[in-house]
């Protein structure tokens, strides 16, 4: 899930891996009988370790995590039920081609090969970082809207503010039990998004934000969680938590783990930079919404970033914008940049912006008709968001009242 005012995604402000389980890397969803082949490598204690991640160490985690990436993605292929997945965002603005691209496509493709797939609107998590809320229930249901215009199915994945189930807010408290003010503070997000408020006070929720996202993947159980490079850390804390619930409390009489240990599906998406070549942030008004009319597209593109040079090449080291509008128009395509680059030759930045806005507004006019189709029927919408609650409700129950067993906490 990341920051700024357009909304964030990830599993909220988006997620370090260990050894798979089993042959598929994850254990299947719901599943505690699975071992992990590195679960010699203790993640419970002690509490006071405070080494700070060496360039090595990240290097080695970053590759790990690429080789349990592709083992996921190969046994999705074999057996899709094994796997459930949790991810989301902040409501905090409206999505653009920069998490379409980036993330949805992703998402959708997920659920079409059959992965239960749990999207989570982290509403709570919008106040980590800001004194007010804003349009909150506006961008929840704009959110919800470009959900579903992208082509997830609430018939087959699970929409849900998290707001709305408090049986997973709850899981908090234990949670909170098992790790330490210093391990929060050298959390690498933690103190990025710390540095992101300019001198701000940290508030106690931006500091647990790591344990909050934890509970918003342990309620569900998913096994699997797709996060881009950055995120890392953040499931890596989501694995401590399992890890050390399990070693302290244990588990209820006859049942296996509680809690999974989630495992990242790395994004290798290519990252799309706003029409500025900066990063897309709605502040700075270099984003193409998926909201936005061809016209409002069209106005956007015509005033994007090139450089002087009027022939136009693919080299995205000594020519960044031209190169990341080429990338834009190569993913709204489905063709190389390359072979646009070369298309588009001696017609100057006037002609690639031309490609850019045709290719991006073709792309996007049938997930646009479906959005004004949804927009016009507000009641579909609070159905689909009343049933992911629901649904999530139920699930948060039955986790809270196994953690309630294992704690002793049966009355």
């Amino acid at each position: 899930m990341s920051t700024g005012t357009s909304t964030e995604t990830s599993t909220a402000r988006n997620m370090h891996t260990n050894a798979p389980h089993t042959s598929a890397t994850a254990e299947p969803a719901g599943s505690t009988q699975a071992k992990d082949h590195n679960e010699s490598r203790d993640h419970s204690e002690p509490y006071n370790n405070n080494a700070p991640a060496t360039a090595t160490d990240v290097d080695a985690t970053l590759a790990h995590s690429r080789i349990v990436s592709e083992k996921i993605q190969a046994a999705i292929d074999v057996d899709a039920s094994q796997f459930r997945v949790l991810t989301g965002a902040r409501p905090t603005g409206n999505l653009h081609i920069g998490h379409y691209f980036g993330a949805l496509r992703n998402w959708v493709d997920l659920q079409k090969r059959g992965v239960d797939t749990w999207l989570l609107i982290a509403d709570y998590q919008v106040i980590t970082d800001r004194d007010s809320v804003g349009p909150m229930r506006e961008r929840v249901y704009s959110l919800l809207t470009d959900y579903l215009a992208v082509g997830m199915d609430p018939e087959a994945t699970t929409i849900f503010a998290h707001s709305q189930v408090p049986e997973l807010n709850e899981l908090m408290l234990p949670f909170l039990s098992l790790v330490s003010d210093a391990e929060l503070r050298r959390n690498p997000t933690v103190k990025a998004e710390l540095e992101a408020t300019r001198g701000r006070p940290m508030s106690g929720l931006l500091l647990t934000y790591p344990v909050h996202q934890s509970a918003d993947i342990l309620f569900c159980k998913a096994n699997v969680v797709p996060v881009g490079k950055d995120q890392l850390p953040h499931l890596e804390q989501a694995r401590v938590i399992a890890d050390r619930f399990e070693k302290r409390y244990g588990h209820p009489k006859g049942a296996g783990r509680v809690f999974p240990r989630p495992q990242a599906l790395l994004s290798e998406a290519e990252n799309v930079l706003g029409l500025d070549g900066q990063k897309m942030s709605k502040s700075r008004g270099n984003t193409i919404e998926l909201g936005m009319s061809a016209d409002e597209t069209a106005k956007r593109v015509k005033k994007a970033v090139t450089d002087s040079e009027r022939f136009i090449t693919w080299d995205p080291v000594g020519r960044p914008e031209v190169a990341n509008l080429l990338l834009i128009a190569a993913l709204a395509s489905g063709r190389s940049p390359e072979s646009i680059a070369d298309e588009i030759g001696s017609g100057g930045g006037g002609a690639l912006k031309a490609v850019v806005t045709e290719a991006i507004n073709e792309h996007l006019a049938p997930i646009r008709e479906r959005r004004t189709e949804l927009v016009a029927d507000p009641s579909f919408l609070e159905s689909v968001l009343a049933r992911g609650i629901e649904r999530a409700r139920e699930q948060a129950g039955q986790t809270l009242s196994e953690v309630h067993a294992a704690l002793g906490m049966s009355y």
